[in-house]
C-alpha cells in the first residue's frame, strides 16, 4: 500500500507564503493524478489543486493566481506553493491520489497575525 508523507505546514502571517510537500513511497505513483485538498474546521473537505502525470493542472477558484501545484516524478513528490495567504486559507491540507483513495496524514496551515 502506497503511503503519502506530507510536510511544510505551519503558522504564517496574512500575506505570507508556504510550500507544502508530499512524498509518495511508491515510484509507480508517478503515473497517477495527485491532488491537494483542504478542510477547515466545521467545513467539508474541498479540492485545492490537482496535477496529472502529464503535468496538466486544475485549480479551485480560490487557489488560482495564488497557489501553484507541481510534481517531480524523479523524487515521487508533489509540491503546493501558496502565496498571499489569508486567514480563510487556514485548514488542514491533505495530499491525495484520489483515484486510488490514498490520502496523506494532513498538515495544518494556520494564517494569523
Amino acid at each position: 500500500q502506497v503511503q503519502l508523507v506530507e510536510s511544510g505546514g505551519g503558522l504564517v502571517q496574512p500575506g505570507g507564503s508556504l510550500t507544502l510537500s508530499c512524498a509518495a513511497s511508491d515510484s509507480a505513483r508517478a503515473y497517477y493524478t495527485m491532488s491537494y485538498y483542504r478542510q477547515a474546521p466545521g467545513q467539508q473537505r474541498v479540492l485545492v489543486a490537482s496535477i496529472t502525470s502529464g503535468h496538466s493542472l486544475n485549480y479551485a477558484a480560490f487557489a488560482k493566481g495564488r497557489f501553484t501545484i507541481s510534481r517531480d516524478n524523479a523524487k515521487n513528490t508533489i509540491y503546493l506553493q501558496m502565496t498571499n495567504l489569508q486567514p480563510d486559507d487556514t485548514a488542514v491540507y491533505y495530499c491525495a491520489i484520489p483515484g486510488q483513495n490514498v490520502w496523506g496524514q494532513g498538515t495544518q496551515v494556520t494564517v494569523s497575525s
